[in-house]
């Protein structure tokens, strides 16, 4: 009897929802581990904006890279052993990264951290389509990326709280501790493959999913859109403590860092947005999500604090909802494609993370030259060309059948 997958409220659902959350914490916490903490980088290693910045963008770099192999050959390998060695290799960097003597130093290990990554980052999505009953996969992908989410703000947080009274040494060494712990569970609880079935058809069967797709439109505007939203994303908030630093605001690190409670707003709308999509269809929900991301950013125009952490709040709610529908969709659509879910989710993630490395060290450069405004400018023009992606994807035939109503998944 072939299995159908973990049903919502039984035992397998609940060590599956669990252990893809802990990951998701600690994924995002230790990609962007020195985010929150760029001032003080660029202090001690003498570096300008965009230049701590390359601590950002170098482990995004390594995972967008390795995910070229990773996704095909999880299609063949398998996802569980993959997922676990991934996340004990970048706790181990993580540590590594606290330690390192010199500037180029640090960097090649951000990059390799990003590599090691990739192996957990390539196959969760693809691993829930697998192993959750079909009419719990957009809540539980919600849930996945809101993991994410509290992982950016809990390891910002504690980078940023950590390095106000230690350094930044003990700071990314915190959240390398933190994604000790994550792994650890991780071990415990997540369940081996049972709906995973091996890729067959050898080289020509292995070119065949690749030509499919990197040439669907459908999954190519899927692509553009997490290239696009994740640039702008980073780019904000790379930007965002060298704004609160300098006047009117003046705050230090560590009170700076406070904004990145926002960060579970994050984790409530990509929830939220993975219930919806489950009703109505990716289709309706992805142009909304980005609509919101917009409306936040525009706020952060404003000089009082308070507004600025709205819009940030807002910009953040609206992102992390289109990115878990966005990334939802691509491993959907490439199972009825090509039966090739992690291959397409590495090529998610790939134009997810280039989009991140290339416009998140733009940043700083922005900043640097035009302040706050020009900064908004380019995340705007992102975050728009983004939308106009989600608009074009409505008129994209479903696979589920030609002219067919797709309302309720947004193949």
């Amino acid at each position: 009897m072939s299995f159908e997958g973990y049903r919502p409220g039984s035992a397998g659902y609940r060590r599956v929802t669990l252990s893809l959350f802990a990951a998701g914490v600690a994924t995002f916490a230790e990609l962007y581990s020195t985010q929150a903490v760029l001032p003080e980088l660029a202090a001690d290693f003498d570096l300008s904006p965009s230049g701590s910045a390359l601590s950002v963008s170098a482990a995004t770099l390594g995972i967008g890279i390795a995910l070229l192999v990773v996704g095909p050959v999880t299609e063949r390998a398998g996802r569980t052993p993959l997922m676990r060695a991934s996340l004990v290799a970048a706790s181990v960097v993580g540590v590594a990264c606290a330690l390192a003597p010199s500037w180029p130093v640090l960097l090649t290990l951000r990059f390799l951290q990003g590599v090691a990554l990739a192996g957990f980052s390539a196959v969760a999505l693809a691993y829930l389509r697998e192993e959750l009953d079909a009419g719990s996969q957009g809540r539980a992908a919600g849930l996945y990326i809101g993991g994410t989410a509290i992982g950016g703000m809990v390891g910002r947080l504690l980078s940023g709280g950590v390095a106000q009274v230690a350094g930044w040494r003990w700071a990314v060494g915190s959240v390398a501790a933190l994604g000790v712990v994550c792994t650890a569970l991780v071990l415990l609880s997540l369940p081996a493959s049972r709906g995973f079935r091996p890729s067959t058809g050898g080289l020509a069967g292995a070119w065949a999913r690749t030509r499919a797709v990197t040439t669907d439109p459908g999954l190519l505007l899927v692509y553009a859109v997490a290239a696009l939203a994740m640039g702008g994303f980073v780019a904000t908030y790379n930007t965002l403590g060298f704004r609160l630093a300098a006047s009117p605001y003046s705050l230090g690190i560590g009170v700076a860092s406070l904004v990145f409670l926002t960060y579970a707003l994050g984790s409530v709308g990509s929830t939220v947005a993975g219930v919806l999509v489950d009703r109505i269809g990716r289709r309706a929900v992805l142009p909304l999500c980005l609509v919101i991301a917009i409306g936040g950013l525009l706020l952060t125009l404003a000089e009082p604090l308070w507004v600025v952490v709205v819009g940030i709040a807002v910009q953040t709610v609206g992102f992390f909802a289109a990115h878990g529908v966005a990334s939802g969709w691509s491993s959907a659509r490439a199972a009825l494609l090509a039966g090739a879910p992690g291959q397409a989710a590495s090529l998610y993630l790939l134009a997810y993370y280039l989009g991140s490395s290339v416009f998140g060290t733009l940043s700083g450069v922005a900043w640097s030259r035009g302040g706050w405004g020009l900064v908004v400018t380019v995340v705007g023009v992102l975050f728009v060309a983004a939308l106009g992606c989600a608009v074009a994807l409505r008129r994209v035939p479903s696979l589920l059948g030609r002219g067919a109503p797709d309302m309720t998944t947004g193949h």
